[in-house]
């Protein structure tokens, strides 16, 4: 069974590299993290002198913000040169500052495969893949920069190596370019969906049907920017295709293919089918009756071309122990 948003099957008009979702949400957790103040300037004063006086920054940082659109006035944003009227009411929203560069932490890594071109790793639950805000350090890539220097640099030095990435409270299989050109091949085959991703998840409610695709586009969550959601417009292209494992009373076991991979993909997707990830944070019921934290979600197997032999990987994960437990109690009911 294929669902498309209102029954439409969308075409893959808006595809883009993952790396470009992933820089949108750090932009946005950038934004949601940061420093806003609110006051108010002088009548017939310009915006972006007034601003520069308030704040005590120079002119082109605040210029920089206006651009941005990290000042609003009254709620709208407003150019440089905009006469401030009375009554008016400015809105600056600073952020804050990050780290040149990641540094290297001695943090214990799982790791699957190495070789002098890829790394393969099994990220546990709750560790953050690269350093944003609100998590600069305890991250995947400080760990990786302990275990070996020589990562591909396509990304910058806060994202070294990182192809693609999981969520914080989403465990399982990352594959890490150690140069240049393994990131290179590794995401064209991202692009081109030739590289193999299979999760496992629970979720909430019986899924009858024993199989399905959901093809509708992911974009910001217009009446909030810290989720995505299904939407027309603003959005990208998202497939994901799912098989069911096994029914429980009142939740489901599934095998999770995704064909592309947008931020929360799957958990998105899942809530959009009224069957949330048991556990999820953000899409899920928002009474925990489980006590989880984080949602129940692996990314099980990993199959790609190596970069430089074109030998095809292939690689799987048990579902780590919280997981499995949870399994074996919904078995028993």
């Amino acid at each position: 069974m294929e669902f498309g948003i209102w029954g439409v099957d969308v075409e893959k008009v808006f595809e883009s590299e993952q790396v470009n979702d992933e820089i949108d949400e750090e932009i946005n957790e950038a934004i949601n993290e940061a420093e806003t103040l609110e006051f108010e300037l002088s009548e017939g004063l310009r915006l972006d002198v007034g601003v520069t006086n308030v704040l005590g920054k120079s002119r082109s940082f605040v210029q920089d913000l206006i651009a941005k659109e990290c000042i609003k006035v009254n709620g709208l944003s407003k150019k440089g040169n905009y006469k401030i009227r009375k009554g008016d009411r400015i809105e600056a929203t600073i952020p804050i500052p990050r780290p040149a560069a990641a540094e290297p932490e001695n943090i214990p890594l799982d790791i699957l495969y190495e070789d002098d071109d890829v790394l393969v790793v099994n990220k546990p639950q709750g560790m953050v893949v690269h350093p944003a805000p609100g998590a600069w350090t305890g991250t995947l890539v400080n760990a990786l920069l302990f275990h070996c220097r020589n990562l591909s640099g396509i990304n910058g030095v806060l994202r070294p190596g990182i192809v693609h990435r999981i969520d914080k409270d989403t465990s399982g299989i990352l594959v890490v370019a150690k140069n240049d050109e393994a990131h290179q091949s590794l995401a064209a085959q991202l692009k081109e969906h030739s590289m193999e991703r299979f999760y496992l998840a629970v979720a909430h409610g019986v899924i009858h049907e024993p199989s399905g695709t959901v093809n509708a586009p992911i974009g910001r969550d217009p009446s909030d920017r810290k989720r995505m959601a299904v939407v027309m417009h603003h959005s990208k292209t998202a497939v994901t295709h799912y098989k069911v494992l096994e029914r429980y009373k009142d939740a489901t076991y599934l095998e999770v293919h995704l064909e592309t991979g947008r931020t929360h993909q799957i958990r998105v997707h899942m809530n959009y089918l009224k069957h949330p990830i048991v556990g999820d944070p953000v899409y899920g019921p928002s009474k925990n009756r489980f006590g989880l934290k984080g949602q129940l979600l692996h990314a099980a197997h990993l199959g790609f071309k190596h970069p430089r032999s074109g030998e095809w990987m292939r690689f799987d994960t048990a579902v780590p122990e919280v997981f499995a437990d949870f399994l074996k109690k919904l078995r028993k009911d």
